[in-house]
Protein backbone atom coordinates (compact mmCIF):
# COMPACT_ATOMS: atom_id res chain seq x y z
CA UNK A 1 0.00 0.00 0.00
CA UNK A 2 1.81 3.28 -1.11
CA UNK A 3 -0.21 5.53 1.10
CA UNK A 4 0.10 9.66 3.07
CA UNK A 5 -0.91 12.91 2.76
CA UNK A 6 -0.82 16.42 1.63
CA UNK A 7 2.17 17.70 3.89
CA UNK A 8 3.54 21.26 4.41
CA UNK A 9 7.03 22.48 2.17
CA UNK A 10 7.91 25.32 4.93
CA UNK A 11 10.85 26.93 5.27
CA UNK A 12 13.12 23.91 5.55
CA UNK A 13 11.38 22.60 2.01
CA UNK A 14 11.48 18.94 1.15
CA UNK A 15 13.03 17.83 3.87
CA UNK A 16 10.08 19.27 6.39
CA UNK A 17 7.49 17.53 4.30
CA UNK A 18 9.31 14.25 4.50
CA UNK A 19 9.92 14.33 8.16
CA UNK A 20 6.26 15.28 8.72
CA UNK A 21 5.33 12.24 6.21
CA UNK A 22 7.06 9.89 8.45
CA UNK A 23 5.76 11.30 11.61
CA UNK A 24 2.30 10.31 10.22
CA UNK A 25 3.52 6.64 9.11
CA UNK A 26 3.27 7.85 5.70
CA UNK A 27 5.39 6.21 2.62
CA UNK A 28 4.21 9.07 0.26
CA UNK A 29 3.26 12.35 0.40
CA UNK A 30 1.81 15.26 -1.46
CA UNK A 31 3.31 19.21 -1.10
CA UNK A 32 3.13 22.74 -2.70
CA UNK A 33 6.53 23.99 -3.00
CA UNK A 34 5.51 27.28 -1.78
CA UNK A 35 1.60 28.46 -0.92
CA UNK A 36 -1.26 27.55 -2.84
CA UNK A 37 -2.73 30.34 -3.06
CA UNK A 38 -0.41 32.99 -4.06
CA UNK A 39 3.15 33.36 -6.12
CA UNK A 40 5.26 33.95 -3.41
CA UNK A 41 8.43 31.17 -3.93
CA UNK A 42 11.66 30.67 -1.98
CA UNK A 43 14.77 28.96 -4.07
CA UNK A 44 15.18 25.46 -3.82
CA UNK A 45 17.83 24.36 -1.23
CA UNK A 46 20.86 22.09 -2.71
CA UNK A 47 21.50 20.77 0.61
CA UNK A 48 18.65 20.07 2.29
CA UNK A 49 17.19 18.80 -0.95
CA UNK A 50 19.57 16.14 -0.85
CA UNK A 51 19.52 15.54 3.01
CA UNK A 52 15.31 14.96 1.83
CA UNK A 53 16.55 12.24 -0.43
CA UNK A 54 18.64 10.53 1.75
CA UNK A 55 16.18 10.35 4.54
CA UNK A 56 13.37 8.95 1.93
CA UNK A 57 15.62 6.18 0.99
CA UNK A 58 16.64 5.28 4.56
CA UNK A 59 12.67 5.21 5.04
CA UNK A 60 11.49 3.22 1.98
CA UNK A 61 9.85 5.94 0.24
CA UNK A 62 10.24 5.81 -3.26
CA UNK A 63 10.54 8.90 -4.59
CA UNK A 64 9.03 8.65 -7.79
CA UNK A 65 5.80 8.16 -6.28
CA UNK A 66 6.09 11.91 -4.37
CA UNK A 67 3.29 14.19 -5.52
CA UNK A 68 3.59 17.88 -6.36
CA UNK A 69 0.19 19.69 -6.40
CA UNK A 70 0.15 23.17 -8.47
CA UNK A 71 -0.97 25.86 -6.84
CA UNK A 72 -4.80 27.07 -7.09
CA UNK A 73 -4.33 30.60 -8.31
CA UNK A 74 -3.41 28.42 -11.88
CA UNK A 75 -6.12 28.75 -14.21
CA UNK A 76 -5.11 27.73 -17.91
CA UNK A 77 -8.42 28.01 -19.24
CA UNK A 78 -9.35 31.71 -18.86
CA UNK A 79 -7.22 33.62 -21.35
CA UNK A 80 -9.43 37.11 -21.39
CA UNK A 81 -6.90 38.37 -19.60
CA UNK A 82 -3.75 37.89 -21.59
CA UNK A 83 -1.40 39.21 -19.14
CA UNK A 84 -2.92 36.66 -16.65
CA UNK A 85 -3.07 33.77 -18.93
CA UNK A 86 0.61 33.90 -20.04
CA UNK A 87 1.68 34.14 -16.36
CA UNK A 88 -0.46 30.87 -15.16
CA UNK A 89 1.68 29.47 -18.40
CA UNK A 90 5.30 30.53 -17.03
CA UNK A 91 4.27 30.65 -13.62
CA UNK A 92 3.73 26.39 -14.08
CA UNK A 93 6.95 25.99 -16.04
CA UNK A 94 8.57 27.52 -13.08
CA UNK A 95 7.15 25.29 -10.39
CA UNK A 96 7.66 21.87 -13.13
CA UNK A 97 11.34 23.76 -13.35
CA UNK A 98 11.45 23.42 -9.00
CA UNK A 99 10.20 19.57 -9.10
CA UNK A 100 13.47 18.58 -11.65
CA UNK A 101 15.20 20.31 -8.77
CA UNK A 102 13.91 17.82 -6.45
CA UNK A 103 13.93 15.11 -8.37
CA UNK A 104 9.98 14.85 -8.32
CA UNK A 105 8.26 13.39 -11.22
CA UNK A 106 4.63 13.80 -10.97
CA UNK A 107 2.71 17.38 -10.48
CA UNK A 108 -1.07 17.85 -10.09
CA UNK A 109 -3.16 20.43 -11.95
CA UNK A 110 -6.81 21.57 -11.41
CA UNK A 111 -7.39 21.99 -15.53
CA UNK A 112 -8.92 25.42 -14.69
CA UNK A 113 -12.66 27.27 -14.78
CA UNK A 114 -13.74 28.82 -17.87
CA UNK A 115 -15.11 32.40 -16.41
CA UNK A 116 -17.35 33.87 -18.91
CA UNK A 117 -16.01 31.90 -21.96
CA UNK A 118 -17.47 28.46 -23.59
CA UNK A 119 -16.38 25.61 -22.37
CA UNK A 120 -15.34 24.32 -25.63
CA UNK A 121 -13.00 27.42 -25.63
CA UNK A 122 -11.54 26.85 -22.44
CA UNK A 123 -11.18 23.53 -23.15
CA UNK A 124 -9.01 24.54 -26.05
CA UNK A 125 -6.99 27.04 -23.69
CA UNK A 126 -6.37 24.61 -21.66
CA UNK A 127 -4.69 22.25 -24.50
CA UNK A 128 -3.01 24.77 -26.21
CA UNK A 129 -0.98 26.15 -22.70
CA UNK A 130 -0.14 22.39 -21.64
CA UNK A 131 1.53 22.26 -25.33
CA UNK A 132 3.32 24.87 -24.67
CA UNK A 133 4.16 23.83 -21.03
CA UNK A 134 5.57 20.57 -22.04
CA UNK A 135 7.61 21.70 -25.09
CA UNK A 136 10.12 22.30 -22.58
CA UNK A 137 12.54 19.54 -22.38
CA UNK A 138 11.14 17.56 -18.73
CA UNK A 139 10.73 14.22 -17.37
CA UNK A 140 7.67 15.78 -15.31
CA UNK A 141 4.06 14.39 -15.89
CA UNK A 142 1.58 16.66 -14.96
CA UNK A 143 -1.52 15.04 -13.90
CA UNK A 144 -5.10 16.29 -14.22
CA UNK A 145 -6.97 16.26 -11.21
CA UNK A 146 -10.88 14.88 -11.42
CA UNK A 147 -12.84 17.73 -10.33
CA UNK A 148 -16.32 18.28 -8.30
CA UNK A 149 -17.86 20.78 -11.42
CA UNK A 150 -18.30 23.83 -8.99
CA UNK A 151 -18.46 26.90 -10.39
CA UNK A 152 -17.31 26.75 -13.67
CA UNK A 153 -14.82 24.28 -13.11
CA UNK A 154 -13.55 22.12 -15.87
CA UNK A 155 -12.31 18.48 -15.78
CA UNK A 156 -15.82 17.10 -14.09
CA UNK A 157 -16.24 15.04 -16.60
CA UNK A 158 -14.04 11.79 -18.03
CA UNK A 159 -15.52 13.23 -21.57
CA UNK A 160 -13.28 16.82 -20.52
CA UNK A 161 -10.38 14.86 -19.05
CA UNK A 162 -10.20 12.84 -22.83
CA UNK A 163 -10.50 15.42 -24.84
CA UNK A 164 -7.31 17.18 -23.29
CA UNK A 165 -5.60 14.21 -23.15
CA UNK A 166 -6.24 13.72 -27.02
CA UNK A 167 -4.94 17.21 -27.53
CA UNK A 168 -1.47 17.03 -26.21
CA UNK A 169 1.44 16.73 -28.07
CA UNK A 170 3.50 14.37 -25.78
CA UNK A 171 0.99 12.27 -24.11
CA UNK A 172 3.90 10.15 -22.35
CA UNK A 173 3.93 13.79 -19.89
CA UNK A 174 0.24 13.90 -18.76
CA UNK A 175 -1.42 11.22 -16.82
CA UNK A 176 -4.64 11.83 -14.15
CA UNK A 177 -5.45 12.31 -10.54
CA UNK A 178 -8.37 10.62 -9.37
CA UNK A 179 -10.21 12.57 -6.49
CA UNK A 180 -12.76 10.17 -4.90
CA UNK A 181 -14.99 13.23 -3.07
CA UNK A 182 -14.58 15.40 -6.65
CA UNK A 183 -15.43 11.92 -8.46
CA UNK A 184 -18.43 11.80 -5.73
CA UNK A 185 -19.28 15.43 -6.21
CA UNK A 186 -19.87 15.33 -10.08
CA UNK A 187 -21.95 12.32 -10.32
CA UNK A 188 -19.43 9.07 -10.55
CA UNK A 189 -20.94 6.87 -8.18
CA UNK A 190 -17.99 5.75 -5.63
CA UNK A 191 -19.81 2.28 -4.41
CA UNK A 192 -19.78 0.57 -7.85
CA UNK A 193 -16.01 1.31 -8.54
CA UNK A 194 -15.69 -1.59 -10.71
CA UNK A 195 -18.14 0.09 -13.07
CA UNK A 196 -16.17 3.29 -12.66
CA UNK A 197 -12.66 1.77 -13.56
CA UNK A 198 -14.65 0.43 -16.25
CA UNK A 199 -16.17 3.62 -17.92
CA UNK A 200 -12.67 5.22 -17.20
CA UNK A 201 -10.92 2.65 -19.07
CA UNK A 202 -13.18 2.86 -22.01
CA UNK A 203 -13.12 6.31 -22.25
CA UNK A 204 -9.27 7.69 -21.63
CA UNK A 205 -7.34 4.39 -20.10
CA UNK A 206 -6.13 2.90 -16.83
CA UNK A 207 -2.47 3.81 -17.85
CA UNK A 208 -3.15 7.46 -17.57
CA UNK A 209 -4.24 6.81 -13.56
CA UNK A 210 -0.89 7.77 -11.99
CA UNK A 211 -2.45 9.42 -8.66
CA UNK A 212 -5.61 9.13 -6.25
CA UNK A 213 -6.93 11.98 -3.62
CA UNK A 214 -8.52 9.89 -1.12
CA UNK A 215 -10.94 11.82 0.24
CA UNK A 216 -14.94 11.30 2.00
CA UNK A 217 -17.05 13.91 0.58
CA UNK A 218 -19.25 16.05 2.75
CA UNK A 219 -22.13 16.27 -0.31
CA UNK A 220 -24.64 13.49 -1.95
CA UNK A 221 -23.44 12.53 -5.00
CA UNK A 222 -23.92 14.71 -8.08
CA UNK A 223 -23.94 17.83 -5.49
CA UNK A 224 -21.10 19.92 -7.76
CA UNK A 225 -19.78 21.59 -4.00
CA UNK A 226 -16.23 19.78 -3.37
CA UNK A 227 -16.52 19.37 0.62
CA UNK A 228 -13.79 16.96 1.51
CA UNK A 229 -14.79 15.08 5.04
CA UNK A 230 -12.52 12.92 6.92
CA UNK A 231 -12.32 9.18 5.70
CA UNK A 232 -15.63 6.76 6.92
CA UNK A 233 -17.05 10.53 8.11
CA UNK A 234 -18.87 11.35 4.77
CA UNK A 235 -21.47 10.00 2.42
CA UNK A 236 -18.17 7.94 0.98
CA UNK A 237 -18.04 5.54 4.05
CA UNK A 238 -14.52 3.97 4.97
CA UNK A 239 -15.84 0.36 3.60
CA UNK A 240 -16.39 2.38 -0.02
CA UNK A 241 -13.09 4.42 0.84
CA UNK A 242 -10.64 1.49 1.62
CA UNK A 243 -12.00 -1.06 -1.11
CA UNK A 244 -10.71 1.81 -3.43
CA UNK A 245 -7.34 1.94 -1.99
CA UNK A 246 -7.06 -2.20 -1.89
CA UNK A 247 -8.11 -2.13 -5.44
CA UNK A 248 -6.09 -4.92 -7.46
CA UNK A 249 -5.91 -2.93 -10.80
CA UNK A 250 -4.48 0.34 -8.55
CA UNK A 251 -2.57 -1.07 -6.29
CA UNK A 252 0.85 0.56 -7.06
CA UNK A 253 -0.71 3.92 -7.43
CA UNK A 254 0.09 5.86 -4.42
CA UNK A 255 -2.93 7.35 -2.41
CA UNK A 256 -2.74 10.82 -0.67
CA UNK A 257 -5.01 12.07 2.11
CA UNK A 258 -6.42 15.82 1.90
CA UNK A 259 -8.99 15.17 4.72
CA UNK A 260 -9.96 18.16 6.42
CA UNK A 261 -7.61 19.03 10.59
CA UNK A 262 -10.00 18.44 13.42
CA UNK A 263 -10.68 21.08 15.85
CA UNK A 264 -10.27 20.71 19.60
CA UNK A 265 -14.54 20.35 19.57
CA UNK A 266 -17.26 20.52 16.89
CA UNK A 267 -17.31 24.05 16.96
CA UNK A 268 -13.85 24.88 17.77
CA UNK A 269 -11.86 26.13 14.26
CA UNK A 270 -9.38 27.98 16.45
CA UNK A 271 -6.98 25.28 17.25
CA UNK A 272 -6.76 22.42 14.80
CA UNK A 273 -4.97 19.20 14.38
CA UNK A 274 -3.78 17.55 11.00
CA UNK A 275 -6.01 13.48 11.16
CA UNK A 276 -3.10 12.22 8.84
CA UNK A 277 -1.48 9.84 11.56
CA UNK A 278 -4.65 8.13 12.94
CA UNK A 279 -6.29 7.73 8.98
CA UNK A 280 -3.75 6.03 7.88
CA UNK A 281 -3.17 3.63 10.80
CA UNK A 282 -6.89 3.18 10.53
CA UNK A 283 -6.53 2.01 6.52
CA UNK A 284 -3.86 0.18 7.11
CA UNK A 285 -5.36 -2.03 9.49
CA UNK A 286 -8.54 -1.71 7.23
CA UNK A 287 -11.47 -1.09 10.09
CA UNK A 288 -13.47 2.14 10.68
CA UNK A 289 -12.34 3.34 14.56
CA UNK A 290 -15.40 5.09 15.69
CA UNK A 291 -13.05 6.78 18.03
CA UNK A 292 -10.73 8.55 15.92
CA UNK A 293 -11.78 11.79 15.98
CA UNK A 294 -10.99 12.02 20.24
CA UNK A 295 -8.06 10.17 19.18
CA UNK A 296 -7.04 12.46 17.41
CA UNK A 297 -7.84 15.53 20.17
CA UNK A 298 -6.95 13.76 22.76
CA UNK A 299 -3.16 12.93 21.29
CA UNK A 300 -1.99 16.79 20.25
CA UNK A 301 -3.80 18.00 23.36
CA UNK A 302 -1.17 15.34 25.28
CA UNK A 303 1.79 15.70 23.50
Amino acid sequence: MIIGSHVSFGSSGLLGSVKEALSYGANTFMFYTGAPQNTLRKPIDKDSTLEAQKLMKENNIDINTVICHAPYIVNLANNLDERKYDFSISFLTGEIKRCEEMGIKYIVLHPGSSVGIEKAVALDNIVFALNEILKQDTTVTILLETMAGKGTELGCTLEEIKYIIEHIEKKELIGVCLDTCHLNDAGYNMTNFDEFLKEFDQTIGLNYIKCIHVNDSKNPLGAHKDRHANIGYGMLGFDTLIKIINHQALINIPKILETPYIGDNDDDKKRLYPPYKFEIAMIKEGKFNKEMMNDIRNFYQNN
